[in-house]
């Protein structure tokens, strides 16, 4: 039965209005949020009662389902016993089974020459993007090489809000007002020709190349190929610098493997990871590294430590419900399941496809990796802001029991692993319908 809105809930829902400030929201423009009251598996129930099938995974976080029983029971269980001390000085049992259980999930990473074997905690994507490029360059300031402040990235790039990550990032339409205030980076296109020229140019100057791989989330569900990496690789070898993977997107399973680099076969020398490390249930994140990154920063001198810290670095109980995640992920083959979703989804989308539904001249693409399907409308590469873009988010909005948010004229599903088939089915009709209103809105149908 659904639940009776009470007024204690009227009121808090009047109250965001005056007191809280939404991320990536014009209040000028939207003003009225979905209530969430609670949630379970892959449904999120609503102050009216209304449930609607969240087939975005939260922001791409909830790896499993909400409220897994697994991850409820590690979060109860560790704050009864220590809910938090400082990692500076101290250590503790979650933290470190939780380093090992991430090292030992990157083994299949592991070339003959490199592994990733240390993890730095953090608390979220961005973070754990910013200790990889503080880690690089300062690595290379310990080995007499300063002037190695050059960063490489993909074009449309997106790699977290805080002033490293928005560096790295394509400016528009989120970062351009700060360029005053970020640092030197050449984004490239995903191909080997492409970052072969711009190694061969600016070689001695390079710190590092940073790569989403396989998938470039925030710029619409942007695909390349495994070769891209393998080539990244073999390049980064040649020119002596670092790879650095972010896989704060792609990480635990989303593409079908654990991890996004394993499509490939190659091994980077840093790894940031964050989302679906705790199933979507509390904030944490870890920056993987190599060993000779690591040793660069031993030393008898206090003041070559990597001076670097989060006050909620490595909480004891972020730590605890990120093992019963990784448990859990291999207890369920997470990553398989989620290509299974990945793959009804797309199945379902026939008829856009095929043009039944609307003309097949305003469909751009439709594409999936493992358990990310996305459909790209009109020309590629609109950007965030595109016409069409807006018919897509008020159509999103409108719909009465699906959870969708487009990223510009994309719109994509990213569900949890423990959608049924049948809720995948009900996704992939949802964005047929979503397209369809979109389309008659655009058209003025």
């Amino acid at each position: 039965m659904p639940t009776t809105r009470t007024s204690a809930q009227l009121d808090w829902q009047r109250l965001d209005r005056e007191v809280c400030w939404h991320p990536y929201t014009q209040h000028a423009i939207d003003q009225d949020f979905l209530p969430v009251v609670s949630a379970n598996g892959s449904w999120l129930e609503l102050a009216d009662g209304r449930k609607i099938l969240d087939a975005i995974s939260s922001w791409w976080v909830c790896l499993h389902g909400h409220a897994h029983p697994n991850l409820v029971e590690a979060i109860a269980s560790q704050a009864k016993t220590l809910d938090h001390v400082l990692f500076a000085g101290c250590t503790h049992e979650p933290a470190v089974g939780l380093a090992k259980d991430l090292v030992d999930l990157a083994a299949p990473l592991a070339e003959s020459k490199r592994k990733l074997s240390r993890a730095f905690f953090s608390d979220n994507g961005s973070t754990a993007v910013e200790i990889a490029l503080k880690a690089v360059y300062q690595s290379w300031v310990r080995k007499g090489q300063p002037q190695r402040t050059l960063f490489l990235s993909l074009k449309g790039s997106y790699h977290g809000d805080t002033f490293g990550a928005m560096s790295l990032a394509e400016p528009e339409p989120f970062f351009s007002e700060f360029k005053p205030f970020l640092f030197d980076v050449k984004r490239i296109a995903p191909t080997e020709s492409a970052l072969a020229t711009t190694l061969a140019e600016h070689s001695d100057r390079i710190a590092g190349f940073v790569v989403e791989p396989l998938l470039q989330g925030a710029a619409g569900m942007q695909m390349h190929a495994p070769e891209f990496l393998r080539a990244a690789r073999k390049l980064c070898d040649q020119h002596n610098i670092y790879l650095i993977a972010d896989e704060v997107t792609t990480g635990f399973g989303r593409t079908g493997k654990a991890f996004a680099m394993e499509h490939a076969g190659v091994c980077p020398d840093l790894m940031a990871l964050g989302k679906g490390l705790t199933g979507g249930t509390m904030p944490l994140s870890a920056t993987l590294l190599t060993e000779e990154i690591f040793e660069a920063f031993l030393s008898s001198e206090r003041s070559a430590a990597f001076f670097h810290g989060h006050t909620y670095c490595a909480n004891p109980i972020g730590c605890a419900v990120a093992r019963a995640s990784i448990r859990t992920l291999k207890e369920e083959n997470t990553p398989q399941r989620l290509s299974e979703l990945g793959e009804q989804i797309r199945m379902g989308l026939k008829p856009l496809e095929e043009g039944a539904l609307i003309p097949q001249s305003c469909i751009a693409e439709i594409r999936q990796l493992g358990g990310v399907v996305a459909v790209e409308f009109g020309a590629k590469d609109q950007g965030y802001l595109s016409d069409f873009g807006n018919h897509l988010r008020v159509a999103c909005k409108n719909h009465r029991n699906v959870l969708l948010r487009p990223l510009g004229n994309v719109l994509y599903a990213m569900p949890p692993a423990s959608t049924t088939n049948e809720e995948a089915n009900i996704i992939a009709r949802a964005i047929c319908e979503i397209a369809i209103a979109a389309w008659k809105a655009a058209k003025n149908v």
